[in-house]
C-alpha cells in the first residue's frame, strides 16, 4: 500500500537572514519564519492532509516550524534529520563557502563537518526507519535544506544539476513510499501554493 511522507525545510531563521553558514549550530525563527509555517499549515488544511505521526529534526528551528505547523507537541525528535554539520565552518558568512557541486560533497571534511554521502546515509536510513512502521501512512518530518538536498539526491530521477540547491524555506516534499521505495512526487511552496518541481 502507497503511503505518504511529507518532508519539508523549516521556516526561515535569523541566521538564514544574515546569511550565515547554519548546520549544527542553530538561529530561532524570525517573524517571516513563523508566517511561513502557518501558511504551510493553511496549505495542508486547505488540501485535508491530516498526518497520524510527526517527525522533526532536533534542531530547535525544525521543531518551531513543526509545532506551528501540525498544532502539536506530540511528536518525535530525530537526532537523524539534523542538517549537515559544517564543522568550524559554522556561523561564517556564507559568500565564504566555494561555489560547485565539490563543496557540498566533501569541502567541511577538511573542517571536521560532514560529507554529502554521511548526510544521505543517515536521513535515508531514518526516513525508511520510519516509513517502514505498519502505522504510518501520512507522516510529516521537518528537516533542513542541505539535508533535503541529500536525500533527495538518492532518488532523483532528472540530471542532478536540476535538482535546486536551495528550497524556499518551508518547501514541502511530496513523496510516495511504496515497496521500500521513495518516489518524488511533488515540491511545493506553500508561500505561493505552486509546484516548484
Amino acid at each position: 500500500m502507497k503511503k505518504k511522507l511529507f518532508l519539508m525545510r523549516h521556516g526561515e531563521t535569523l541566521f538564514n537572514q544574515l546569511k550565515k553558514v547554519q548546520g549544527a549550530c542553530d538561529s530561532p525563527l524570525t517573524e517571516k519564519g513563523i508566517q511561513q509555517a502557518r501558511r504551510a499549515k493553511d496549505y495542508f488544511k486547505e488540501n485535508n492532509i491530516a498526518f497520524d505521526h510527526l517527525y522533526s529534526s532536533t534542531q530547535e528551528r525544525a521543531s518551531d516550524t513543526l509545532e506551528i505547523v501540525s498544532g502539536s507537541q506530540n511528536y518525535q525528535r530525530l537526532k537523524a534529520l539534523k542538517e549537515m554539520g559544517f564543522g568550524s565552518f559554522e556561523g561564517e558568512q556564507q559568500f565564504l563557502q566555494p561555489q560547485g557541486q565539490e563543496y557540498f560533497d566533501s569541502f567541511y571534511l577538511q573542517f571536521g563537518g560532514e560529507s554529502m554521502v554521511q548526510v544521505q546515509t543517515r536521513m535515508t536510513k531514518a526516513l525508511h526507519q520510519i516509513m517502514e512502521q505498519d502505522d504510518h501512512q501520512t507522516v510529516l518530518a521537518v528537516s533542513h535544506n542541505g539535508a533535503c538536498i541529500s536525500f533527495l539526491q538518492t532518488i532523483w530521477q532528472k540530471e542532478k544539476q536540476d535538482l535546486v540547491r536551495a528550497f524556499p524555506n518551508c518547501a514541502i516534499f511530496t513523496l510516495a513510499y511504496e515497496d521500500q521505495q521513495f518516489q518524488l512526487e511533488d515540491i511545493i511552496d506553500p508561500a505561493t501554493n505552486l509546484s516548484i518541481l
